[in-house]
Order: structure tokens, then sequence, then C-alpha cells
């Protein structure tokens, strides 16, 4: 998944704000839920982020571009499940690493939820 800065995301010291990357994490992790899970696991729960652990690398100024990607590390705790994305730039450096861990919530309680097996297994 691409990203390119605009001049909304760009903050006082001419690079892309924290907040944005922020977002950006939650798009590629949401999509990457979206376009491996069962469709009836997408329609069953929902995820919600417990803890954002973020390393800024380098700076990404008005028209940078980077691609992410993303993975899960290992099988989730509980609840839980931890994902690391990396955004990378023009000539593979990396410009933002992360860890964040999620919880799964039954979409129609908003109760958290032990994650079954059969969830996780297509993210392992």
């Amino acid at each position: 998944m691409g990203f390119e800065a605009t001049a909304a995301e760009i903050d006082e010291l001419g690079h892309v704000n924290n907040a944005a990357w922020v977002r950006w994490i939650q798009d590629v992790a949401t999509a990457h839920w979206a376009a491996t899970a069962d469709p009836a696991h997408v329609e069953a729960f929902v995820w919600v982020v417990v803890r954002h652990e973020i390393d800024y690398l380098r700076g990404l100024g008005p028209g940078g571009r980077v691609t992410a990607r993303t993975w899960v590390g290992d099988a989730p705790t509980g609840a839980r499940f931890d994902r690391f994305v990396e955004f990378v730039g023009d000539g593979g450096k990396p410009h933002v690493r992360a860890r964040t861990t999620w919880a799964m919530l039954d979409r129609h309680t908003g109760r958290p939820l032990r994650i079954p097996a059969e969830v996780a297994a297509p993210f392992l």
C-alpha cells in the first residue's frame, strides 16, 4: 500500500505529522484485515488499537512517497494481536516502523473476545 505526503499532512517542521503516520498505520492494518480475513469474520468482529509503539527514523516531506508493508508476528494472546508496519521510501530506506497492539471486539456487543484460531490463521 502506498502513500504520498500531501500539504495537509505536513507540520511546521516541513515533514509528515505524527498524527498522519498513525492514521496511515491504521489504514494499512484495516486494509490488511479486510483483504485477508474471511468475510464472515469481518462482519462479526471489529478491531481497536490498545497500544502504538512507533519509531520515527527519517522525515518525509511534501510529495514524498512511502510504501507500507505489514505483518503479524506471533499468535494472538487472548483478545490481543501485535501487528508490525514499516514504511519504506525511495531507495529502500525505512521512514517509520511501528508495532501496534489491537484487540478484537464482537461487532454487535462491543465486548473483547478471545481470538479464535480460525480468525488468526490467515495472518500467521
